[in-house]
């Protein structure tokens, strides 16, 4: 079930990156340098690459927004990338541009090549790449962007923070891990956590499978590029029960409170009104300088994986795409639980519940 839909559309280094969104109310007020500091969020953290250097990525609207503020209709969103001047023949949408320049046969172990190139009946794997490529995730936090303004007006509020590095827990120790991790050539993962406070109990339900917001935000979250590992709450693992469930307990003034949030504002795939908490693991980022052993699809000889220009670390910029994503499930949740057109109308039915 959505309220809150939009796709998106671009390639990593094609003309644009865009996304039509519908279901906003109207009346929300769009803060067009809030959208923007998010994708500088985005591009930044240590460890980020050249094409960081390139894109200083900013928002345009072109439908759906007057004079700063949602009308009801869909908004589109469109961030054009600044390096398509230098790739306009390479992704030239015309027969008569044909170019062998940019196009590679050898795949990369870890990304979408091998799989891609056989579902879609691929030999030139830049056509799995450019769509493939986490540059994607650019569109998706300004979207976030834009579900994260319909949250403030709703008093909600989040933060996310990199958890580990490589084998540092210590955040001293986490640019030595990156830096050891460059100068082998090499590229290295890490976790962070998502956290989102103010919730409402009731965001989601219990009977269907598909209407847990659990899972919902697992499958956000899961198929960001490279994350392996999706948690709510305390990881389980090795904890009896009595250890782990959060008791209730009623105050002097007769509210019901917890003490613990180990189920992380989730249970039985409906939020319960304390912190949502949200981990997630990335794995190493699978572009490397130093090369793994591959194959080319063309000739089907040993060779080695191309290389693309990649960052070594990008853990930080990760959790800020988590964030983006969680917000589009929470704004829609809250739209079906809540519903309205309008702004005002939005936050009565909101605040009744």
């Amino acid at each position: 079930m959505e309220k809150f839909r939009f796709l998106t559309a671009g390639e990593s280094h094609g003309q644009c990156l865009s996304a039509i969104i519908e279901g906003i109310p109207s009346g929300i007020e769009i803060d067009i340098d809030f959208i923007n500091n998010e994708l500088r969020r985005r591009q930044q953290g240590y460890g980020r690459g050249g094409r960081m250097q390139i894109e200083t990525d900013t928002v345009e609207i072109t439908s759906g927004v007057r004079f700063g503020k949602t009308i009801g209709s869909p908004v589109t969103l469109v961030i054009k990338n600044r390096d398509f001047e230098n790739w306009q023949k390479i992704m030239s949408s015309a027969p008569e541009d044909i170019t062998d320049e940019k196009s590679f046969s050898t795949y990369r172990p870890g990304h979408a090549d091998f799989a891609g190139s056989i579902k879609y009946n691929q030999k030139d794997l830049r056509n799995i790449l450019e769509r493939s490529s986490a540059r994607k995730t650019a569109i998706e936090v300004a979207v976030g962007a834009v579900a994260k303004l319909i949250l403030k007006e709703l008093n909600i509020e989040w933060t996310s923070e990199v958890t580990q590095i490589g084998c540092a827990i210590v955040p001293d120790r986490f640019k030595e891990e990156i830096d050891n991790a460059k100068e082998k050539g090499d590229s290295i993962g890490g976790k962070y956590t998502v956290t989102y406070k103010n919730l409402p109990v009731g965001l989601g339900s219990y009977v269907h499978w598909d209407r847990g917001i659990d899972g919902r935000i697992a499958q956000a979250v899961m198929s960001i590029p490279a994350v392996k590992v999706v948690e709510i709450g305390t990881n389980p693992l090795g904890l009896c029960g009595s250890d782990y469930h959060d008791e209730f307990s009623i105050t002097n003034s007769g509210e019901i409170e917890r003490t613990t949030n180990n189920a992380g504002g989730i249970e039985g795939g409906i939020t319960n009104g304390q912190d949502l908490v949200v981990s997630a693991v990335m794995k190493p980022i699978p572009t490397m300088l130093k090369p793994l052993n591959s194959v080319d699809c063309n000739t089907n000889q040993q060779s080695q994986a191309h290389y693309e220009r990649s960052d070594v670390c990008a853990v930080e910029s990760c959790a800020v795409v988590a964030e983006a994503r969680i917000a589009w499930v929470l704004v829609n949740e809250i739209l079906l639980k809540s519903g309205g057109d309008n702004i005002e109308e939005l936050k009565h039915n909101y605040h009744k519940n």
